[in-house]
């Protein structure tokens, strides 16, 4: 019997998101497993693919994307970041439960593990407007966010990090609680999702957000 009411709906779910040093690589970010992000979409059988981990420090906000049992490449355009394959991270960084219309805190991005330069191999982040928005984040220029990505066999790998100077009212101290969302974006298999999918109107909508605490506990790398 097919569900009438997606059982996310009704509660607004809650994360830790845990301190690490956000060491930026030439293959991406390593984030232990005590970062690994829920998937609470999976309560209404929506895909679940993808392994989700983010981090903060006073750097800013890291997350690592590795997506497996897959057959093809991501479907990944420069030219239509929108409709492709990859991560889409959604934050309020002041964490406005009850507003419907996005304010200056709120931010849309767009990681992609490929889809960039002539041969489209070449990893791409980007700021996305936020339809129906009140206000507006101050702008960056896209080479301020880092991505790196890899596709192995079988999936991706996918890392990026959002600098603090990019986060308008990012301020771990102050403001510890955020608001948040993200998606795994997929053509092959589907949308996995942090709570609600896109059939609500969450990418316009912060009132469809989850929570998230920047835990100040660190987490430790093993063996190091």
């Amino acid at each position: 019997m097919s569900q009438l009411l997606d059982p996310t709906f009704p509660f607004r779910f809650e994360v830790a998101i845990r301190q690490h040093p956000l060491s930026w690589k030439a293959g991406g970010l390593e984030l232990p497993d005590a970062c690994r992000m829920p998937s609470w979409g999976a309560l209404a059988d929506h895909p679940l693919y993808a392994d989700v981990r983010m981090a903060w420090s006073p750097a800013g906000i890291g997350f690592t994307v590795r997506a497996t049992d897959k057959r093809q490449l991501p479907w990944c355009r420069d030219s239509r970041v929108e409709e492709s394959d990859g991560f889409q991270l959604l934050l309020d960084t002041r964490c406005s439960p009850n507003i419907h219309r996005a304010n200056r805190y709120c931010h849309r991005f767009h990681f992609m593990p490929i889809g960039g330069g002539p041969k489209r191999d070449i990893p791409i982040a980007a700021m996305l407007p936020i339809h129906r928005a009140r206000q507006t984040p101050t702008p960056i220029p896209g080479r301020k966010l880092k991505v790196a990505g890899r596709c192995k066999p079988d999936g991706y790998e996918l890392s990026g990090l959002i600098p603090a100077d990019a986060l308008t009212g990012f301020d771990p101290v102050e403001h510890p609680r955020m608001s948040i969302w993200y998606a795994v974006i997929d053509r092959e298999k589907g949308w996995q999702t942090f709570t609600l999918n896109p059939e609500f109107p969450v990418a316009e909508d912060p009132s469809l957000w989850g929570e998230a605490t920047l835990d100040r506990r660190v987490a430790a790398t093993p063996n190091k």
